[in-house]
């Protein structure tokens, strides 16, 4: 499956527009970095992504074996380390159930959000190819 997103930048600083065709978002820097901070920096988008994506397989899951799951919640960290010149990213994932979940059907969403898709797209290998045209 292909996913296109088209991001323009019109020199609003560093105020950038994101479309998918059906939908438009923002992405921005926050005040400490020299943006405006009127939208999620793409650091924070790239959370949301893996944080949406685990909520939603995870949901799809509850639904599909009739849990009684009514809320889940996943919080995310990120941080970024280089050492000798190699940078490594480090995602801290946590995600919130009801108390009162039973300790199998814990274990088993913690096997489910480690299969998400866009879990196993950042713990893959990922090839990034760039061209510039006119």
């Amino acid at each position: 499956m292909e996913v296109q997103v088209t991001v323009s930048q019109t020199g609003e600083h560093y105020l950038s527009r994101l479309s998918n065709g059906r939908h438009h978002s923002l992405a921005d820097e926050p005040l400490s970095e020299g943006g405006t901070d009127e939208a999620f920096s793409p650091d924070e988008w790239l959370l949301g992504a893996l944080g949406s994506c685990t909520a939603i397989t995870l949901r799809m899951y509850i639904d599909r074996k009739g849990w009684n799951i009514p809320e889940l919640k996943v919080k995310l960290n990120m941080r970024r380390e280089t050492v000798s010149g190699e940078t490594n990213t480090y995602f801290e994932r946590e995600i919130r159930v009801p108390e009162d979940t039973p300790t199998d059907q814990v274990e088993r969403l913690l096997q489910i959000a480690n299969a998400c898709p866009l879990h196993k797209t950042l713990s893959g290998t990922n090839i990034i190819s760039t061209k510039i045209s006119g």
